[in-house]
C-alpha cells in the first residue's frame, strides 16, 4: 500500500476550490466540489460530496493557506459547488472497507481539521459560514457545526441529520454529538431525537432547534449568505494588511532500509520497524535570531518556529498514518538552546503582529497533535540536547522524562515566556500546569537548570548516571513495546490531559473510547453489522445486550 502524503497546494486540489476576495469586502468562498473519480484509494466512488481523507487533506491545507497567505481574508463561506447537495458526510463505502486503524486515525484527523476550523475563527479574526444549500447529513453537518454560522436553505426537502446511530450503528466520528449540545446549546431531549432521526430536520424545526441559524428559500439563499458573511467581515478584528507569507513544500527526503528515514530541514525520524519505535529529533535554529518584523517576514515560511513546527506536524501524520506497528515514539532535540531562547524572545516581543501569531498557534497545534498521537512517548535529555523554551515543550509533553546526571557532561533545560501558557494543551492550560509544577516557571526562566535541579523541580521521571543511564532507558523502551497497545493508548489518552475538560478534550475523550469500541463491535462492524450491511438489502442483525 502506498505510504499517504499530506502535503498539497490549491492548484492540486481534486475537491475543493478556493475563491479569494476580488472586491476587498473580506469575504472567501471555500467550495466542495468531490471528484467522485479520485477517492484517496480505489475501490469506492465519492458520490453526493461526501469525503474521504484525501477531501479533508485539501481543507486543512485550504483553512492554513486562509491564515497565513490571505491575510485580507476575514470571513469564509464553506459552501457547494454541487447543486442540491451540500455533504453527505465521510463516505460509507470507505469506512467499511478501510481497517480499523484507518478508521480511527480518519476520524481523529478529520476531527483535528474542524477543530482548525474553530481555532482560526477563535484566533485569527476568521469566521467560517456554512451555507449548506442542500442535504446536510453526518460528518457535513458536523463540517457546518465547527463553522460559527450554519445557514441552511429552505426548500422543502434539505436537511441537517447525523444518521450515524440509526443507519450505522456507530455514532458521528469528528465531535457531532458534543457540538450540538456543548458549542449549539441543543436541549438534551432534543439532541435526543434529533441523533436518532435519521432523514433529520429542516426549515423552522431546526431554526428552532437552535440546529442552524439562519434559513431562506432558493431564490434568497444567496442573499442571505452573502449578507452575513459581508457582515461578519465588517465585525472582524483581523489585520486586514498584507502581503501574505506563502507556505513553501516541505518535501523530506525518504530513505528505505531496516532503519527508515524522512529528514526534513529541522526534523529527522528514524523508524525501526523490527523493534517497532521510532526515533524523532528535532533541531534549534542555527540562524541568528531575525530583527523586528521586518527581518521575521523577510524569512517568511523558512523562518525557524514555522518550519520546524510544521516539519514536526508532517512527521506526527506520516508516523501515525504509514507507520502503524510503531508503538514508541523517542523525542531528541539537538543544538544550541540559547538560539531557541532567543527565537523566544522574538516570538513572544511581537506576538501582537498577524503573521507571529498565526507562528505561535501554529506551533501550539503541532504539539497538541503530539499530545494527541497515539503512540507512547518518551522523551531522552542527553548532552546534545538543547530542551529549551518551545522546545522544552517537546519534553514535557512525553509520557516520561529520562535525563542523564552526570557531572562531567552536563544536561540542562530551561523556560521562556512561551512556556507560560503560550502554546496550551487541548484543556486551555500549559504542559508545566498539567505536571502540577508551574509554580515554578519563573525559576526554570531566569537560569538553566542542570540534572539535579530540574529533577528537584519535577520535570524529570527517570534520572541516571553515566553507568546506569543506557540500560534504563534500554529496558524500558523494551518494556513499553511488550504491553499491550491497546492497553497503553486508553492509559496515555487518560493521563496526559489531566483537570478540568474542554469541548475538545471531551471530543477526543469519546473519540478514543467509542471509536476504538464501537468499530469493533459485531452490532456495527461484523458480517451482519449496520455499517457493512449498508446499501445492501439485508437487514443487520444486533445482539441486543446492553454492556
Amino acid at each position: 500500500m502506498d505510504p499517504i502524503h499530506f502535503e498539497t497546494e490549491p492548484s492540486r486540489y481534486k475537491h475543493w476550490k478556493l475563491e479569494l476576495p476580488s472586491d476587498g469586502n473580506g469575504v472567501a468562498r471555500l467550495l466542495m466540489n468531490v471528484d467522485e473519480a479520485h477517492p484517496l484509494r480505489p475501490g469506492y466512488q465519492l458520490k453526493l460530496n461526501s469525503y474521504d481523507l484525501s477531501v479533508d487533506i485539501e481543507l486543512a491545507d485550504a483553512v492554513q493557506r486562509l491564515r497565513f497567505e490571505h491575510p485580507e481574508v476575514r470571513a469564509v463561506v464553506v459552501g457547494s459547488a454541487r447543486d442540491r447537495i451540500f455533504c453527505a458526510g465521510a463516505n460509507i463505502h470507505m469506512l467499511a472497507s478501510s481497517g480499523h486503524p484507518f478508521k480511527v486515525n480518519f476520524c481523529k484527523y478529520t476531527n483535528e481539521t474542524r477543530l482548525s476550523l474553530e481555532d482560526a475563527s477563535q484566533h485569527s479574526g476568521l469566521t467560517f459560514i456554512a451555507a449548506c444549500s442542500g442535504p446536510t447529513a453526518g460528518g457535513g453537518y458536523e463540517l457546518a457545526l465547527a463553522c460559527d454560522e450554519i445557514l441552511l436553505i429552505d426548500d422543502g426537502s434539505s436537511t441537517v441529520s447525523l444518521p450515524e446511530v440509526p443507519l450505522l450503528g456507530v455514532l458521528p466520528g469528528t465531535g457531532g454529538l458534543t457540538r450540538v449540545v456543548d458549542k449549539r446549546g441543543v436541549r438534551r431531549d432534543r439532541a435526543d431525537v434529533f441523533a436518532t432521526l435519521a432523514e433529520g430536520l429542516k426549515g423552522k424545526r431546526a431554526i428552532e432547534w437552535k440546529l442552524v441559524d439562519g434559513i431562506a428559500p432558493r431564490s434568497k439563499f444567496n442573499e442571505l449568505v452573502s449578507e452575513r458573511a459581508k457582515k461578519a467581515a465588517a465585525a472582524s478584528t483581523r489585520d486586514k494588511q498584507g502581503p501574505g507569507v506563502t507556505l513553501d513544500a516541505l518535501e523530506p527526503q525518504v530513505t528505505d532500509g531496516a532503519v527508515k528515514k524522512l529528514k526534513y530541514r529541522h526534523v529527522e525520524v528514524e523508524i525501526d520497524g523490527a523493534h517497532r519505535t521510532a526515533t524523532l529529533t528535532i533541531h534549534a535554529p542555527t540562524e541568528d535570531t531575525p530583527r523586528g518584523v521586518d527581518g521575521i517576514l523577510a524569512l517568511g515560511a523558512a523562518w525557524w518556529p514555522l518550519r520546524a513546527f510544521r516539519e514536526l506536524d508532517d512527521a506526527l501524520l506520516r508516523l501515525r498514518f504509514n507507520h502503524e506497528q510503531v508503538g514508541l515514539i523517542l523525542l531528541k532535540t539537538r543544538g544550541e538552546a540559547w538560539r531557541v531562547l532567543a527565537h523566544d524572545v522574538t516570538l513572544h516581543a511581537h506576538k501582537d503582529h498577524w503573521f507571529v501569531n498565526e507562528v505561535r498557534h501554529q506551533m501550539a497545534r503541532a504539539l497538541r497533535r503530539l499530545d494527541n498521537t497515539a503512540r507512547s512517548l518518551f522523551a531522552v535529555l542527553d548532552p546534545e540536547s538543547c530542551f529549551a523554551g518551545s522546545l522544552l515543550e517537546i519534553a514535557l509533553s512525553a509520557d516520561r522524562r529520562y535525563m542523564l546526571d552526570d557531572a562531567k557532561r552536563p544536561v540542562t533545560v530551561q523556560a521562556s515566556a512561551m512556556n507560560d501558557g503560550a502554546l496550551p494543551m487541548l484543556n486551555g492550560v500549559s504542559r508545566l500546569h498539567m505536571l502540577g509544577v508551574s509554580e515554578e516557571l519563573p525559576r526554570l526562566i531566569e537560569q538553566a537548570h542542570d540534572a539535579q535541579g530540574a529533577d528537584k523541580a519535577g520535570l524529570v521521571t527517570v534520572l541516571a548516571d553515566e553507568i546506569d543511564f543506557d540500560d534504563t532507558l534500554r529496558l524500558a523502551i523494551e518494556e513499553r513495546i511488550s504491553l499491550s497497545p491497546d492497553a497503553l493508548t486508553g492509559m496515555e489518552a487518560s493521563f496526559r490531559c489531566v483537570g478540568a475538560e474542554t469541548m475538545a478534550t471531551k471530543i477526543y475523550g469519546r473519540l478514543s473510547a467509542w471509536q476504538n469500541w464501537i468499530f469493533t463491535r459485531p452490532n456495527s462492524t461484523g458480517e451482519r453489522g449496520a455499517l457493512s450491511l449498508y446499501g445492501k438489502p439485508e437487514r443487520p442483525s444486533f445482539d441486543w445486550r446492553r454492556t
